[in-house]
């Protein structure tokens, strides 16, 4: 493949989690790969009100890429456009990685300065992490067919967002091409090595979202799991931990859940999982996500619903356990299985760190071909 000048429009540090991680990874995977790379970043990528937290971080979570601007700002439309005419003459190709229709106006402003210079000459791409949200509003829908529309390729992480992109394209564009989305785990130090025997402990970690399923959890936890084990929760709780703190106390849980609220930094990770026995992802919908791989990492195994991608990094009886989404009873199995005499023992010594090179081998060759 003939190198191709790269422009990736999407957030790196100072922007936290796995989305910036990505797309600073992305860049140097390209450059890896001989393709001349160059990231359009934000310094101010969302209204606050939208983003019930701490968007940015003082220390990077990865390798910073150094060929980096940041000058897009939600609030200056004047600023989307002359960025697309720059980038339509530094780059063949120009990625918008899409996470939320909030950023779809911009990458519109963005696209409409990349047409104005050469108009189909440079390709534009969209990379969908989602293309609709999971917890998605009516606009959100005409907002993201919008952009589909009148981009020339669409980058999905699973056939069934491929096919929901496809969709919102309309008859005649081109099928968006599917890949994995590859690793991009935060940079830890090393691994915290494991004591003996176990914590009788869990761990969810990430944002708590309606459809990350912590509720199905907790009851799972109180119908399943043994008298003894806890659990934390730790992440940024977006609509706060009142709901969750009055489900914990009227199941009996007080004394067995800690809820952990807000972000919580790479370097504070690896004591995290060495306290737990294994991380429960209990997704009612998943698209992607690299909380499996990174448990892995850790260690530890993983008890996960089989909604979205989740179940595709688990092996399961060998490095973790999987279940129905949304189904309280099935969760309960799970917890109930895992703790068996011996099981995490055996799921612990069954993990395997992933080997990110033929993950993102595959994933730039899939994207230069969208």
């Amino acid at each position: 493949m003939s190198p191709e000048r790269v422009a990736l429009v999407g957030p790196v540090h100072p922007y936290k989690g796995g989305g910036a991680r990505h797309t600073t990874e992305l860049a140097h995977r390209l450059r890896a790969a001989g393709h001349p790379t160059a990231v359009e970043s934000w310094r101010a990528q969302y209204p606050a009100a939208l983003y019930p937290g701490t968007q940015t971080v003082d220390e990077p979570e990865g390798e910073p890429y150094p060929d980096t601007r940041r000058e897009l700002a939600w609030y200056r439309p004047d600023g989307w456009w002359r960025a697309g005419r720059r980038l339509a003459r530094e780059a063949d190709l120009v990625v918008l990685t899409l996470f939320s229709p909030v950023q779809v106006p911009a990458y519109l402003g963005v696209l409409a300065g990349v047409r104005s210079v050469r108009g189909d000459r440079t390709r534009v791409v969209a990379l969908c992490h989602n293309v609709l949200p999971h917890e998605r509003r009516a606009v959100d829908v005409s907002l993201v067919r919008s952009l589909l529309r009148r981009v020339d390729g669409v980058l999905a992480h699973s056939a069934d967002q491929a096919l929901l992109a496809r969709g919102m394209r309309g008859a005649g564009a081109g099928a968006p091409v599917t890949a994995v989305l590859p690793p991009h785990l935060p940079d830890t130090g090393a691994a915290v090595p494991p004591k003996p025997g176990e914590r009788r402990h869990l761990l969810f970690l990430g944002i708590v979202r309606p459809y990350k399923g912590v509720d199905v959890l907790l009851r799972a936890l109180a119908a399943g799991a043994p008298g003894d084990v806890s659990l934390t929760v730790a992440g940024e709780f977006w609509g706060g931990t009142a709901e969750l703190e009055a489900l914990t106390a009227e199941l009996g849980l007080g004394d067995r859940v800690r809820l952990r609220d807000g972000y919580v930094p790479a370097e504070e990770l690896p004591d995290l999982y060495a306290g737990a026995d294994a991380v429960v992802l209990p997704y009612r919908t998943a698209t992607a996500s690299q909380n499996v791989w990174l448990a892995h990492e850790h260690g530890l195994p993983v008890i996960a619903t089989r909604a979205g991608a989740l179940a595709d990094h688990v092996r399961e009886g060998v490095d973790g356990l999987l279940c129905a989404p949304g189904d309280v009873d099935d969760l309960a199995r799970a917890l109930e299985e895992f703790y068996t005499p011996g099981t995490p023992e055996r799921l612990r010594a069954g993990v395997r760190p992933v080997d990110p090179a033929p993950w993102w081998a595959d994933y730039v060759e899939r994207l230069l071909s969208a």
